[in-house]
């Protein structure tokens, strides 16, 4: 491949074209959302999350930041931020790889083998560790709770402008207390 970006876009449209629903942010290829489902046999089965995709300008030459934006428990994955902690994508990234072996490989690795020994989620690995089976039981409640379709729908986009405001606001402001101006 002769430049980053051309490398960006084929990586691209090779995950568009797998079995991935991709949802570009704005008009760039730099931000995408992926719809990840939990692999098979495993406590995350049935689970699908909406992945944040961020490219770097140095793409494929530095690693993609990858997110879940709705919660997911897992011992590796900030349960706040949902930034996950993975030592191929952070640490081992290399330009052999591409956006498609992220999700058919290294997610669900992830999620198959957790590493309750570097948490970003610390009551997860604890759990992991003390108690399998009541780890796996929470890992489904929140798969129930979370990670289905109509969560992944029902997630805000990020918020562009602090201007904006939802209808609600607009109706509860200030001028529908003080009442109509005079003519």
């Amino acid at each position: 491949m002769s430049s980053p970006s051309k490398r960006r876009e084929m990586d691209l449209m090779k995950l568009m074209m797998s079995d991935y629903k991709v949802e570009m942010i704005n008009d760039g290829m730099q931000e995408f959302y992926v719809h990840f489902h939990g692999p098979n046999e495993s406590p995350y089965h049935g689970g699908i999350w909406r992945i944040k995709v961020e490219l770097p300008d140095a793409y494929p030459y530095k690693s993609p930041a990858i997110g879940f934006v709705n919660k997911i428990y897992h011992p590796n994955i900030d349960e706040l931020s949902g930034s996950v902690c993975l030592d191929v994508i952070n640490q081992t990234w290399s330009p052999m790889f591409d956006l498609v072996n992220v999700f058919e490989v290294f997610l669900p690795q992830l999620l198959l083998y957790p590493n309750p020994s570097d948490p970003l989620n610390g009551e997860a690995a604890a759990l992991m560790m003390r108690d399998r089976p009541a780890y796996e039981q929470r890992v489904k409640e929140f798969c129930e709770k979370y990670a289905r379709l109509e969560d992944i729908e029902a997630t805000p986009e990020e918020n562009s402008s602090d201007e904006e405001m939802s209808e609600d606001e607009y109706n509860s402001s200030d001028e529908a207390v003080a009442g109509q101006a005079d003519p």
